[in-house]
This record gives structure tokens, C-alpha cells and sequence, in this order.
């Protein structure tokens, strides 16, 4: 067999505001791949099948020396994000053929050889469940573990309590709000059309509102005080909660997206209530709770999520090629529900 294109999404510059398709990121198509022949070395041929646009990938986006909790993209290499792909040819046990294998680290190409330590990125993913391979990088993949994970370690919840979910519509956000109806508590739940609006409403929320049109202190007045808090936004939201919070209030932080692409932050002006009120405040990354959740999640969730009790909804974008585009997206708040980018099929 002829070697065929293997097609890769680049990291080329470092964004100082939006990352930019085509400038920020480029699809590039000078690789090619010997897929009958290319060395495993012991481990694994995969061919991706769908990868996940998240908005923490724009953290990833910058210069190398900066250190934080994730690691930076580097230059001329394909980025790499929660995927799920296919087995195609396996020189370790762990693995065969036609499996269906779950990375949080698949590079954005269509086929990509895993060795060495590189195999304990690879979960092999039994779906007996039968649900579509895109849940597993969404509900069922890295942001249905946040909210699980989050809600599970950090809320405490008592029925009858309010919490407020930002960013609702989210894939992260929208099992907040089942989560937290499940557990017997009044939802209000914040998002940026009218259209997500409607959707909060589908999956329970007792009060949706679209905050770009409506403030969201004034809806916390009118509906609060609140004791949950689950942040993906930061900055005015993060403010208005914090006036509005009941003593003791638990504040769950999980993202700042509001802040991902702009220079100068929001600057919250309150702070000292947290004080004042006893505020419970727990930022968290994830990754931190595997170890402790990790089995639990998943015996547990794609269940839910295949009994209808757990909702999802998921905005595809077709194509590697159009892969800097949904990356954008997410950071415009233009996806409707878990983005995620079909790159090939099976």
C-alpha cells in the first residue's frame, strides 16, 4: 500500500488575542505515512476518529517558558487535546485491532503512533453502552468528568439550596445543572444567546437568562441568595456572585474564559466579602481528582447518559481542516453545545 496523506493541524504562533485559523494554527499536508509498514517500536497505529475543541486549549497557546498546570503547544508540531480513535495495527498486548481507544493527548493528525510511555496516554474504551464515540471526549469524556468530579468533591449540596451555573449551555455546565436538579436544588443557570437559553430550560434550570442582555447581578437579586456557585466565566459573574452568595456559600471555580483572550482582567471589586461571608472557595483542575473518581465515573455516568437522565448536546465541526475554526469558536461562545471535531469516520 502506498503511503497516504497524514494531515496535521500546526501550532505556528503565539496568539495575543483570539487565536486565528490559518495564522495561529495551520492545516498543513506535507506528512505522509506508510500505514502497513510504519514502525510500532511495541506499541500502537491509531487513526483519529473525533477530537475535542475545549476552551482551556487557548491557555496551551503561548510561549513554552511560561509554566503553568498545563503543558504549552510547541511550535511547528501538531497540537494534541482529548480524542478518540481506532486501533488500526498493535504490537502490545494491551491492545488489538478495531479497539476503540480514548487520549488525552491524540495529536490533531489523522493517524499517530503511540509507544513507549506514550501508551499510558490510551484507554481502551468498552462502550457497552453503544453510545456515539463523540461522548466520550464530551459527557462522558474530560467535561463530564469536571462537573462530576467538581460537583462530587466540592459542592456539599442540601436540597432545597440555589446554585448558580455560568456558561449553562456548555458541556460542562449543562451536567452542572443536572447534577445539581438531581440533588434537589433551585437553578439558575446563565448563557450567551437566546437559543442556549432555551436549551438551559430543557435541561431543568428553574432560571435561565441570557447574560448579555440581561445583568446578571439583577437576576442573583431577584432569585438568590445563592449557596452553590460553579464558575466558568469569572470576572462580572464571578462579582455578582460573590454579592449575592449566602453565608458559607460553596464557589466551585473551574474556568475564567471571560478573561482567556483578553489582556487585562475584570477587576472584581468585592472581595473582601469572601471574608466577611465565609466564603468556601475551591478552584480545581481536574486532572487532580482522576485517581480518586476516575473508575467511579465511569461505571457510573455512561449510564445515565445512555437512559436519557443525563442530557448532552454536541456541535460538530467536519473536517481536521477546519480544525483552527472550532478551536475559535469555543473561545466566541459560538458552539452550541460540546464542540467537537469529526475528523474522519471509521
Amino acid at each position: 500500500m502506498a503511503p497516504v496523506t497524514n494531515g496535521r493541524l500546526l501550532f505556528t504562533e503565539i496568539p495575543t488575542g483570539y487565536p486565528e485559523p490559518g495564522k495561529t494554527t495551520i492545516y498543513d499536508t506535507l506528512q505522509t505515512i506508510d500505514l502497513e509498514n510504519v514502525p510500532l517500536n511495541g506499541g500502537v497505529l491509531i487513526k483519529t476518529l473525533v477530537l475535542s475543541s475545549d476552551p482551556y486549549l487557548r491557555g496551551r497557546m503561548r510561549d513554552a517558558k511560561i509554566k503553568t498546570y498545563s503543558v504549552a503547544f510547541q511550535l511547528g508540531e501538531p497540537i494534541d487535546n482529548h480524542g478518540v480513535g481506532v486501533v488500526l495495527r498493535s504490537e502490545d498486548p494491551t491492545f488489538k485491532p478495531g479497539d476503540h481507544v480514548f487520549s488525552w493527548k491524540l495529536p490533531f493528525q489523522h493517524y499517530s503512533v503511540f509507544n513507549g510511555q506514550d501508551l499510558g496516554a490510551l484507554r481502551v474504551l468498552p462502550n457497552e453502552e453503544k453510545l456515539p464515540w463523540s461522548t466520550y471526549i464530551g459527557v462522558c469524556g474530560m467535561p463530564g468528568k469536571t462537573a462530576y468530579m467538581g460537583w462530587t468533591e466540592y459542592a456539599h449540596p442540601k436540597k432545597g439550596e440555589v446554585a448558580f451555573v455560568t456558561s449553562g449551555s456548555g458541556p460542562v455546565g449543562g451536567t452542572v445543572i443536572q447534577l445539581a436538579k438531581a440533588d434537589g436544588l433551585k437553578v439558575i443557570a446563565s448563557a450567551g444567546s437566546d437559543k442556549k437559553v432555551a436549551y438551559l430550560r430543557e435541561l431543568g434550570a428553574d432560571v435561565a437568562f441570557n447574560y448579555k442582555t440581561v445583568p446578571v447581578s439583577k437576576v442573583l437579586q431577584n432569585e438568590g441568595p445563592i449557596d452553590i456557585y460553579w464558575d466558568n466565566v469569572g470576572g462580572e459573574s464571578f462579582e455578582a456572585a460573590i454579592a449575592t452568595a449566602n453565608r458559607r456559600a460553596r464557589f466551585i471555580e473551574c474556568g475564567t474564559i471571560s478573561e482567556y483572550n483578553n489582556e487585562t482582567p475584570y477587576p472584581v471589586k468585592n472581595l473582601k466579602l469572601i471574608l466577611y461571608k465565609e466564603l468556601q472557595i475551591s478552584g480545581f483542575i481536574v486532572t487532580g481528582l482522576y485517581a480518586k473518581y476516575d473508575e467511579q465515573f465511569y461505571k457510573e455516568i455512561p449510564k445515565r447518559v445512555a437512559s436519557g437522565e443525563i442530557k448532552y448536546s454536541e456541535d460538530f465541526t467536519e473536517g481536521l481542516e477546519n480544525a483552527g475554526q472550532a478551536i475559535l469558536d469555543v473561545q466566541l461562545g459560538k458552539n452550541n453545545g460540546k464542540k467537537i471535531i469529526r475528523v474522519a469516520g471509521e
